[in-house]
């Protein structure tokens, strides 16, 4: 699937959360593979399949929620209890959605739910993301990594090291 360019960009205070649905499984894991790709070809991990199957195997729809801008499918975020922690993962915005502050507007919402109940969260981002920089403005430090994988987490409360871009 395609991710269709918009003519008027997606502002971050015209957007929603709506629960997620059983039915959101394969646009979800359709995103996925658009806006993972160019990260899993530069680490040599890109597959057609496995790219949509791991979401597929993991898609928690009590847990996700779908971004909505204009009624249509702007992006997900899953936040799910894991270990003594909440754990952000399936954290996707379609393209034309990314670089307008959305992804910033969404992660406050979904830090300020978490810090109302005094929750850790974790999250792994890949290598090289430019979501990196995303996370650690809000707050998000590393705890390992791998060749692959950045581990990253926010403590309740903890203040972004730099300015949230609106």
């Amino acid at each position: 699937m395609t991710w269709p360019a918009r003519a008027t960009p997606a502002r971050a205070a015209d957007w929603v959360l709506r629960p997620a649905l059983a039915a959101d499984i394969e646009v979800i894991a359709e995103l996925r593979a658009t806006v993972m790709r160019a990260d899993l070809e530069r680490l040599g991990r890109y597959d057609e399949h496995r790219v949509r199957q791991r979401l597929r195997d993991s898609f928690c729809p009590q847990h996700t929620s779908i971004i909505v801008i204009d009624g249509e499918l702007a992006g997900c975020v899953t936040v799910r209890p894991a270990e003594g922690r909440e754990w952000l993962e399936h954290f996707y915005l379609a393209p034309h959605c990314q670089g307008r502050g959305l992804g910033s507007a969404v992660l406050r919402t979904v830090l300020e739910r978490t810090d109302a109940h005094g929750m850790t969260v974790g999250l792994n981002v890949l290598q090289g993301s430019a979501a990196r920089g995303l996370y650690e403005r809000h707050g998000f430090v590393v705890e390992a990594q791998d060749p692959i994988d950045v581990f990253m987490m926010r403590l309740p409360g903890a203040m972004a090291s730099a300015p949230a871009k609106a």
